[in-house]
């Protein structure tokens, strides 16, 4: 079996609910696509940034209980980030960061696939050492990346977007959300294309890159056919919406990664050649793993058993 590496941060997310309640538990949104590809039967290692501390402590506890493995030097941090989530009504979160993020490299080197994202490949220090270690890893495997943009902690879109366009370059597969990508490049309040915006990203590099439409579903867009398809969401009864995207972004990887589409170099030239249903499944199963999560409090990714059949679709 290969071993998958993810790399970026980990923190504790510390949840203010409408009823004024406060709860803390562990998030980051790379290392909940760790623990998602995990519960779908992957061999995954997570390279983070966390302090010998009771925060860091239940990071560890949480990623040995679902069976990640924590990459070497990632526990020597001064302290663990925390992430501040106020809930509104609707059970959406906005955040407020105290972050700490210089990873020690170099990052573990692994055979199978790389993902990446978030808060980890904008802020510095550390961001620079991500990149590095994406570049170097393209030379063994597959990449993907998920913006996951922090306005709060970023500044201004111009400021990132070349970054954010580089990692897009470098990657195999993209996924960003609509208020990612409506961020990154709206302008004086004007509409953003999005269709434009996902092929613009795939003559950067991608094989498959998707926009996420919230509980309408996502945009595909298939590089081998020049095609953008709108892939229905699921409808349930919403929870929160914490975790969502990145459950999103795992089950998609654990449906390609089964589909041999990821992972070591000779997988690219197959993602590159892969056919438009198998793509589409892809994007079926990350709909139904992100339904699932929102169906539930914090983020709580689903396992193989819980996935649901959500059938062909009107593809």
């Amino acid at each position: 079996m290969d071993s998958h590496l993810v790399i970026g941060e980990a923190l504790i997310d510390i949840v203010h609910s409408v009823d004024g309640s406060v709860r803390e538990h562990v998030g980051g949104s790379p290392l909940n696509v760790a623990i998602g590809l995990r519960r779908l039967g992957h061999d995954v290692t997570l390279a983070t940034c966390i302090g010998a501390d009771v925060h860091g402590e239940l990071i560890e506890q949480v990623l040995r209980d679902d069976g990640v493995r924590l990459g070497a030097h990632s526990a020597e941090s001064p302290r663990t980030s925390t992430a501040a989530a106020t809930l509104d009504p609707t059970g959406a979160a906005t955040y407020a960061f105290d972050l700490e993020w210089n990873p020690v490299p170099p990052l573990p080197h692994l055979s199978g696939h790389l993902h990446t994202g978030s808060i980890a490949t904008v802020l510095q220090p550390g961001a620079s050492t991500v990149r590095d270690a994406v570049v170097g890893h393209r030379a063994r495997g597959t990449t993907s990346f998920d913006p996951n943009l922090r306005p709060t902690i970023i500044g201004d879109a111009a400021s990132v977007r070349s970054g954010i366009e580089e990692l897009v370059g470098l990657s195999d597969v993209v996924k960003a959300s609509d208020e990612d990508i409506e961020w990154l490049y709206g302008h004086d309040g004007a509409e953003v294309d999005l269709t434009q915006i996902l092929r613009l990203w795939a003559q950067l590099g991608p094989s498959l890159a998707v926009a996420t439409l919230g509980s309408d579903g996502a945009l595909v867009y298939l590089s081998g056919a020049d095609e953008v398809v709108k892939v229905p969401g699921l409808r349930v009864d919403l929870i929160d919406t914490v975790g969502a995207g990145d459950s999103f972004m795992s089950g998609m990887l654990s449906s390609l990664l089964d589909s041999g589409l990821l992972g070591d170099v000779e997988a690219r030239q197959r993602l590159r050649g892969a056919g438009r249903d198998v793509l589409l499944e892809a994007v079926d199963r990350a709909i139904a793993a992100s339904a699932i999560t929102v169906s539930r409090a914090g983020s709580n990714p689903p396992v193989r058993s819980e996935l649901i059949s959500a059938g062909p679709g009107p593809h």
